[in-house]
């Protein structure tokens, strides 16, 4: 199913059932060329996220452009992260779920439809920030750099300190810090921009960014997204 409005800018809307997650999908594309990237909501939000804080009329003019390409997804973290009361192990697959969705179903999906060949930028603020963090650190390959916002990189914050090995792979601040100095990823890390990015305030964790930067060896420094316009 496809719905499409045109004006300045290409914005589409387009939808599947997942087979990993065995329901309907959605995706918001905004755009039509220029640096990809893959929006992932704030917490328990979905496609129309980004669009419905105005980022979408603050980037506008690039978008009109065709310097960048939106592909803004919908989350299960109501059925992750947030259900508090949920079986742990059974929150754990799901949120792995979720992301071989992203690696196998939305990554190829945004290649096709982009059709510049460009690797994605992973984004996203607050709890899309750790999707963001979760899907470049554990396949750099896939992607071309990472602007991660306000996140929480520790898995266990969501899960009362609770951590299985399905959960580990989904948690950056343990897998980043127990991976090998010789591992071929860290020259991934370092050869691409990583953007982890905090703020000031009362639901701000500044402690969780410093100590994922500190997990692996040094980062290169990044502008934030004007400076990945010309990726």
């Amino acid at each position: 199913m496809e719905r499409m409005e045109r004006d300045f800018m290409k914005r589409q809307e387009m939808s599947w059932h997942s087979p990993r997650l065995d329901r309907n999908m959605n995706i918001r594309i905004f755009g039509h060329a220029g640096a990809p990237f893959l929006i992932l909501p704030t917490q328990d939000s979905m496609c129309d996220n980004f669009e419905n804080f105005g980022m979408i009329d603050t980037l506008r003019e690039p978008l009109e452009q065709g310097k960048i390409q939106l592909f803004c997804v919908d989350t299960v973290d109501q059925e992750t992260w947030s259900n508090v009361w949920g079986d742990k192990g059974w929150r754990a697959a799901r949120q792995e779920a979720y992301y071989n969705y992203l690696i196998e179903e939305v990554l190829p999906f945004i290649r096709q439809q982009n059709g510049t060949g460009r690797l994605p930028v992973a984004a996203g603020c607050s709890l899309g920030g750790l999707h963001a963090a979760i899907v470049f650190f554990r396949r750099p390959e896939c992607f071309s750099a990472m602007l991660s916002l306000s996140g929480v990189y520790d898995a266990k914050f969501f899960f009362d300190g609770w951590l299985d090995s399905t959960l580990y792979q989904n948690s950056p601040l343990d897998f980043l810090a127990n991976m090998p100095q010789d591992h071929p990823y860290i020259q991934q890390y370092n050869e691409k921009r990583i953007v982890l990015c905090v703020g000031q305030g009362r639901w701000r964790r500044r402690d969780a960014a410093r100590r994922l930067s500190c997990a692996r060896c040094s980062r290169k420094r990044a502008s934030m997204l004007g400076g990945f316009l010309g990726l």
